[in-house]
């Protein structure tokens, strides 16, 4: 990169990925999964701004994911801006605003790059020279937004038409209008007249332009947002927005709010190998494919199988005889559908919540600040879970009305208090836990601590534990570990 600008880098990490289900799921979308690469969708998008031309990221997420993200930025030992904690979804428009704010306080002349978490970008040096022409815009007050150059006919996204280019920057355009999901042969006249770009998404924008913009387009979000920030409470490493006057803000994108009604707006087109993974068939398209044109993930075999997606993990998966199929199976749910239809999955999504199912929601392995447990066999008065701790973490001291617990060490050092007791165990060692008892888990190792735990009484639920303390703020009634 060329530009003098730091850059700083705010990250929007709010999307629930229903088309990608049955991977991603409401507590663990597509965002903080590996689909793409070997890193999740976030650590790439953080990895592609890191670096001596950007600061350190601001990242607005739902409360629910905030320590998996935490966990994910200590991989890449990445000490983020802030991790700003969403108390409801309210779109990106109220999310925008609260990062400028906060990046406001120190440099009100800041210059920010707006991007969703979970794109795929091939071409890293290609986007790095985009984000220099952007950088050159948003010096002299423009609202960037990123265009992509269109690879054929899509109808699902949304266009933005190109207008007059700008004087003194190459590559960058005034916009002359944001246009909504075509029709097929709308969409095949903006790819034939070439003055048409995919609308991407993400946006650099400099702080005091942009407040502007909001203060003159929309002050009630701006309002709102203010109040939010004034009422947020640090927790741990995060900030936690005031919940009432957050959710009393209007749900609105930064499209709807500003840049369609400004006249600061300017596109930089950009070839990227971008893409927003927004299906299976989308994923397939990117991925590397086999000699028949097949992508294979986990334990598969296929037998005259062509053009497929087709993702073992955990069970093996075997097709014959399958074409232009989706096929993902997971430990607790198979995905069978055609390619063609891959944008309708988020249907069962829907059916699941209908039916008050939970297979939409939560994954058999559930995340925790301290690790993971994952349920493996349910039966009559009984659960049997395994659990990994990391080092130096710790589960609550807690208790449970209903069941009792037996802990049986695979690998690692527990440390493990019980009523007034306090003792180590180590590999094959085991210990009960009553109930009506007060109890905690540690790991004072180095490495994670496995164990299998067997759960025993009449009821079973998540919600029976009370926390009398917690490192994570959780104290309290619970629903979970």
């Amino acid at each position: 990169m060329t530009q003098a600008a730091i850059v700083h880098p705010v990250i929007l990490s709010g999307g629930a990925g229903t088309r990608l289900w049955p991977l991603s799921r409401s507590l663990r979308p597509k965002q903080l999964l590996p689909l793409a690469s070997d890193y999740t969708m976030l650590q790439e998008t953080v990895r592609r701004v890191h670096g001596p031309a950007f600061a350190p990221p601001l990242i607005v997420c739902n409360d629910e994911h905030r320590f998996m993200i935490a966990e994910q930025m200590r991989e890449l030992h990445v000490t983020p801006e802030a991790i700003v904690l969403e108390p409801v979804a309210r779109n990106t428009a109220p999310a925008i605003v609260v990062a400028a704010l906060l990046l406001a306080k120190r440099n009100p002349r800041a210059i920010m790059l707006v991007l969703p978490s979970d794109h795929v970008i091939e071409d890293t040096d290609g986007f790095r020279a985009t984000v220099d022409v952007a950088v050159l815009a948003a010096s002299q007050g423009s609202l960037v937004t990123f265009g992509i150059a269109p690879s054929g006919p899509e109808v699902g996204y949304g266009y933005i038409r190109r207008g007059e280019a700008m004087d003194g920057i190459e590559g960058c355009y005034r916009i002359d209008c944001f246009v909504e999901k075509p029709d097929l042969e709308t969409a095949k006249s903006y790819l034939a007249s070439g003055d048409y770009s995919w609308n991407s998404g993400m946006f650099m924008l400099p702080v005091d332009a942009f407040l502007d913009e909001v203060a003159t387009l929309k002050p009630e979000i701006l309002a709102g947002c203010r109040r939010a920030i004034a009422e947020s409470v640090k927790d741990l490493d995060f900030l936690r927005l005031g919940a009432e006057a957050f959710a009393e803000i209007e749900s609105q994108s930064v499209d709807y709010a500003v840049m369609e009604r400004t006249a600061k707006g300017t596109i930089v087109p950009a070839d990227i190998g971008w893409s927003d993974v927004g299906s299976w068939s989308a994923l397939w398209e990117i991925s590397d494919h086999d000699a028949n044109g097949n992508v294979e993930i986990g334990d598969v075999i296929t037998i005259d199988s062509k053009n497929s997606y087709i993702r073992g993990d955990g069970k093996l998966v075997a097709t014959v005889g399958v074409e232009d199929m989706i096929v993902v199976s997971t430990d607790d749910v198979v995905l069978v559908a055609r390619r063609d239809r891959s944008q309708d999955v988020r249907g069962v999504v829907e059916a699941l919540k209908a039916a008050k199912r939970v297979e939409h929601q939560i994954h058999t392995r559930v995340f925790r600040p301290w690790g993971w447990y994952q349920s493996i066999e349910v039966g009559g008065r009984f659960q049997v879970k395994q659990i990994s701790v990391n080092p130096d973490q710790a589960l609550s001291l807690q208790m449970h009305y209903h069941r009792a617990e037996h802990w049986i060490v695979v690998s690692g050092t527990a440390k493990v208090n019980r009523g007034d007791e306090s003792f180590y165990l180590t590999e094959n060692e085991s210990t009960y836990i009553p109930h009506n008892t007060r109890h905690s888990l540690e790991n004072p190792g180095r490495v994670p601590l496995r164990l299998i735990e067997v759960q025993t009484g009449g009821y079973l639920g998540e919600d029976d534990i009370v926390r009398f303390n917690d490192q994570y703020g959780r104290a309290g009634p619970g629903n979970g570990s």
